[in-house]
């Protein structure tokens, strides 16, 4: 699976060339040749040296420090179009990851003429020639982003949970290849909440009033939200759970709400168990949410929790993939906390990738904050040099 990733995700400027060496004891090509030699019956051609396919460490080593600070960051653009702020995000900050925002009907061809405006930024004064993480919101129901000809309107997810795992699998294998048709290489999907039950689902604000839940138990969540996965991996799509450690038995919104308190899941509630196999099935990533968990870390919403990231989420888990935040640009949740300490503070928490995506104006202001104090703080440098490499690691699948 892995080499699958870096096949269809690695671009072809990251190779490094090779020399292949002559055979032991043929001529040079410059030494006349034997009159004494009888020629030969036939000539042998020499086995290619396979060329070496640089390590991330390898591709790290070429960055400068503000190129790897922009592998932390994605920054949203409109699906209508590649908006002036983003290009220049790519261009000027290095930004390496894109997402689109909104909704379209125009259908494949139109988004696959947006993303090639981005990917073309790609180059070794922008990204040092790493490939841009293309994602969207493609769950089905009433979050899809991208609709028109070329993409299937995907059920909701309580109702994709009607068919068994294989029939599931298989649709999303479907759906993902339409989403690398047009150039997209990762969902921010599945949705891995698990909702209490179907009695009390409307009043569950984010998940279950929008039938966004693939069930109410672990395994029912697992099995489902698995097959999602996995049918987007054989697309070559990259998945995402979320939104750990669960958003299932919250009654607000985080997008629109401040101080959302879950009262009830702990380390070792099946909201965070499902993740264990989840995560273990293959190359994923897993989106921290930003709600409180009382019986976590009641102090800060869960992106900002080095009790939720590391310990729970990477320790308890033992997820050792990337980890990123739901949109810290315009979510009431973090409004109270300035865009630049919202993004040190998810990085310091163990954070990898930071997610700007419905207003991309603050990106400035979040990169600016941690590129200065990776440049001051060399513990901080080196928690930057982590995500970077879990994020290219995660890009080129090794």
């Amino acid at each position: 699976m892995r080499r699958r990733f870096a096949a269809v995700l690695l671009a072809s400027a990251l190779l490094l060339s090779a020399c292949v060496a002559e055979p032991a004891g043929m001529p040079s090509a410059s030494a006349p040749p034997s009159r004494s030699a009888s020629p030969p019956l036939f000539t042998r051609t020499p086995t290619p040296t396979p060329t070496p396919t640089p390590t991330p460490v390898d591709v790290l080593a070429g960055m400068t420090l503000a190129q790897r600070v922009g592998q932390l960051f994605m920054v949203g653009t409109p699906v209508s179009s590649a908006s002036r702020a983003t290009i220049a995000a790519v261009r000027d900050r290095h930004i390496g990851n894109v997402f689109l925002a909104g909704r379209t009907k125009k259908g494949r061809d139109a988004v696959a003429r947006v993303v090639s405006k981005l990917t073309a930024l790609v180059g070794p004064d922008t990204t040092a020639d790493v490939p841009l993480w293309i994602a969207t919101d493609q769950e089905g129901g009433v979050v899809q982003v991208l609709r028109g000809r070329g993409f299937s309107d995907i059920p909701y997810a309580i109702r994709q949970a009607d068919d068994d795992a294989r029939t599931l699998e298989r649709s999303a294998e479907r759906w993902g290849r339409q989403l690398r048709r047009a150039g997209v290489t990762m969902n921010l999907a599945p949705v891995a909440d698990i909702v209490t039950s179907h009695d009390t689902r409307f009043d569950n604000a984010p998940i279950g009033a929008l039938g966004r839940q693939y069930g109410y138990d672990e395994d029912t969540v697992g099995e489902k939200a698995g097959a999602f996965a996995e049918g987007m991996r054989a697309a070559g799509i990259l998945p995402t759970f979320k939104h750990f450690p669960g958003l299932g038995r919250v009654t607000e919104n985080t997008d629109t709400s401040k101080d959302v308190h879950d009262t009830v899941v702990a380390a070792d509630s099946p909201d965070v168990d499902v993740y264990r196999g989840l995560t273990a099935a293959g190359p994923s990533v897993v989106m921290v949410g930003s709600a409180v968990y009382d019986e976590i870390d009641g102090t800060q919403p869960a992106m900002f929790s080095p009790t939720v990231v590391g310990r729970v989420l990477r320790g308890d888990v033992g997820f050792t993939g990337v980890a990123m935040t739901d949109d810290v640009s315009a979510a009431r949740a973090v409004s109270g906390i300035r865009p630049a300490d919202r993004a040190l503070r998810a990085i310091d928490a163990g954070i990898d990738l930071v997610l700007v995506s419905a207003d991309p104006s603050v990106l400035p202001e979040m990169y600016d904050a941690v590129l200065a104090r990776a440049q001051d703080d060399p513990a901080f440098a080196a928690r930057v040099d982590e995500a970077a490499r879990r994020v290219v690691e995660a890009k080129t699948g090794r």
